[in-house]
């Protein structure tokens, strides 16, 4: 039954920004709301491990950035503190298993473009003190480090500091994100990597020609490094008719990936932007929009991770085994992040 190979499953999500929802809260709000709002969904959504990226939108920018990527970490580091029943900030694999034996969610700090650090590459160990164990160093446009895929005209790669970043990153044990990263930044970081490349939600661009998704050799060069690619479930990333999506959709994309990076290498990166969104703009206006997606438009029953469930369904009814549904559900995921996060090079 398909609700009881989920209960079997160590779900991992590796991009939920509800961090920007919580962090909305004062302060002294932050644990109660996360365990109000988002615990339960994450509960019923089987997560055992979630990734909690650090994202700074535009009006932090530039002046604010810092600040406010210290104000979302400090907000992790509270929100796990003050439920300590449910959950755990990890920042390896032994407290991640620690974590799962103990039933509660695992929960991994990562940094989406690095913001505020411009070209203070050094600032990178302080970061990882802090607990940030995976980062991107680019979103939709320029960095000090690369472009991001939005500026892939420009046929950019890494920047000297961001090649250093590379090399900080690995040295410490911290996973190197390739999602949002231009075409020619991904290309610059397989042909330098020596660990693990990760790419936290990103789709398949043979199915859906968007600058946001990966190619084939993209993929392949992910999987070679032994690195895991997280399918996207944004419907915009899916397919061209967003208003159409469905989860045949999505599965599509698992497959795709699966077929060409191996079953191995594909995980899963929901990108619940509709949900956060919620949070973020109350009474929710139905013309949100972000970076000229319609953040509104998600797969039915799929726009928050209580939907899960419904994913590891659609696998079983497209025929994947289920020792492939637990490798793509979360296994693939888990074993990375075990294995390499702070573990110095």
């Amino acid at each position: 039954m398909p609700a009881d190979l989920h209960r079997e499953t160590v779900v991992a999500d590796a991009h939920n920004d509800l961090l920007m929802a919580v962090s909305a809260r004062p302060p002294q709000a932050w644990a109660s709301f996360f365990r109000e709002r988002w615990l339960p969904q994450l509960t019923e959504g089987g997560v055992r491990l979630q990734v909690l990226p650090v994202f700074v939108d535009d009006q932090y920018r530039p002046e604010g950035a810092l600040r406010q990527t210290l104000r979302m970490i400090e907000c992790a580091h509270v929100l796990a503190e003050g439920n300590q029943d449910a959950v755990r900030l990890c920042a390896d694999g032994p407290a991640i298993d620690q974590a799962l034996a103990e039933d509660r969610i695992a929960l991994v700090l990562a940094l989406e473009s690095m913001p505020g650090l411009d070209a203070s590459v050094e600032l990178i160990p302080t970061l990882f003190r802090l607990g940030v164990r995976i980062a991107s160093i680019a979103h939709w446009g320029r960095t000090a480090l690369a472009d991001g895929s939005g500026e892939d005209a420009t046929g950019s790669r890494l920047t000297g500091h961001g090649v250093a970043a590379l090399g900080v990153m690995e040295s410490l044990g911290m996973l190197f994100d390739v999602s949002h990263l231009g075409a020619a930044g991904v290309g610059h970081v397989l042909e330098l990597a020596t660990r693990p490349v990760l790419a936290t939600h990103s789709s398949a661009r043979a199915l859906r020609d968007h600058h946001r998704n990966l190619t084939d050799d993209q993929l392949r060069g992910i999987a070679a490094t032994g690195g895991v690619v997280c399918v996207n479930f944004l419907a915009a990333f899916l397919t061209e008719s967003a208003q159409d999506v469905t989860i045949d959709h999505l599965v599509d994309h698992i497959e795709h990936v699966a077929g060409v990076a191996g079953i191995d290498h594909v995980g899963l990166g929901p990108d619940f932007i509709r949900e956060v969104m919620r949070d973020l703009t109350p009474p929710c206006c139905e013309e949100v929009s972000y970076s000229g997606l319609d953040t509104m438009a998600a797969i039915p029953g799929l726009d928050g991770p209580r939907g899960l469930p419904l994913v590891t369904e659609a696998l079983l009814k497209h025929g994947f085994a289920e020792d492939e549904i637990k490798k793509i559900m979360g296994g693939n995921l888990l074993r990375l992040l075990r294995s390499e996060l702070g573990v110095a090079r």
